[in-house]
């Protein structure tokens, strides 16, 4: 979503289908690490923002300890090495049988049933509204209106990136880091992204995330920044060959525009996965970034950017109010 902004970072948890902490062993540990204490088996729920059976998720609002929250439950998907484990221990109910054809419904193992889940507490209602199911409407801003009306905006409201800054000083997510470049120009931290579970390659999604302060989307590159943009597309791309086995050339590398948080990130993604928001309305691969900057280095503060913006967001109004719509 455009102009959304994650303003905290938001806790991970692994669960099963019975509400608690997933896979305990019995001795204090679950598969996936330390067992704790389930944060959700408090959440009164309100409303369902937003569900789909296409992408197994939904996104709950609701309350926790009387603080708002939001919740997002995702089935994870089926991974190929435990595949066989699930086809013999699980129970099978039949629904359907015609000739060659029958139907069941199979309950795996709580192990290998999980279901991810992402909690934000305390939710503002940015979060809230993120992940309402909203209209969409594309927009077409020019320079000029970057600099009227997009800019404007963004310098008048309260998007905190400090939970970026935690995990760029190490103060939050440092054992998640897959590679750091500490160089203050033009290194990043790479780490995974959090709608990745990391147990399998197929929906392989990595953020990389520039040291360098002040850049707060597309809108702001320059040819000065080809370094930077250079050394992410080099050296992130070595670091996922290197510790996932995957070539550059089936990875997607690319930047968002509106993006999420304005501070400067490129996603690297999985060629395989149709990661939420890589569609030509919003992502620009960072291989054309760097050849249009190479070719004017001015290339993303003059021409006109398409992207979409939700029916609730605060940004669509102002381009509405100014007659862009």
């Amino acid at each position: 979503m455009a102009a959304a902004v994650e303003e905290s970072a938001p806790k991970r948890l692994k669960q099963d289908t019975c509400g608690g902490a997933g896979g305990d062993d019995g001795d204090g540990e679950t598969n996936g690490g330390p067992a704790i204490l389930s944060p959700v088996s408090g959440f009164k729920t309100e409303r369902v923002l937003r569900d789909s059976a296409r992408d197994k998720t939904v996104f709950v609002h609701g309350k926790m300890d009387e603080q708002e929250a939001v919740i997002i439950l995702e089935k994870t998907p089926i991974r190929q090495d435990t595949l066989e484990e699930m086809l013999k221990t699980s129970t099978v109910k039949l629904e359907m049988k015609n000739d060659i054809y029958s139907t069941y419904q199979l309950q795996a193992p709580p192990h290998l049933n999980e279901i991810k889940t992402t909690v934000i507490c305390p939710a503002t209602e940015k979060h809230v509204k993120k992940y309402l199911h909203q209209e969409t409407f594309l927009i077409e801003e020019s320079g000029d209106d970057y600099s009227a009306i997009t800019l404007p905006y963004i310098s008048s409201q309260s998007f905190s990136v400090q939970w970026v800054y935690n995990i760029l000083e190490k103060k939050a997510e440092a054992d998640r880091i897959v590679f750091e470049d500490p160089d203050p120009n033009v290194g990043f931290v790479l780490l995974p992204d959090f709608k990745w579970n990391q147990k399998q390659l197929d929906d392989l999604y990595l953020i990389a995330i520039v040291h360098r302060r002040g850049i707060k989307s597309l809108r702001d590159l320059t040819s000065d920044d080809l370094p930077l943009l250079r050394n992410i597309q080099k050296k992130g791309l070595e670091a996922v060959q290197k510790h996932y086995s995957i070539p550059p050339s089936k990875l997607r590398v690319y930047l968002h525009y509106q993006p999420s948080y304005y501070h400067l990130h490129v996603h690297i993604t999985s060629l395989d996965y149709e990661a939420p928001g890589c569609g030509v309305e919003r992502a620009h691969l960072l291989s054309d970034v760097i050849q249009n900057l190479q070719a004017d280095s001015r290339y993303y503060r003059s021409r006109t950017i398409t992207f979409p913006l939700r029916a609730d967001d605060a940004l669509l109004l102002k381009f509405r109010e100014a007659g862009k719509l």
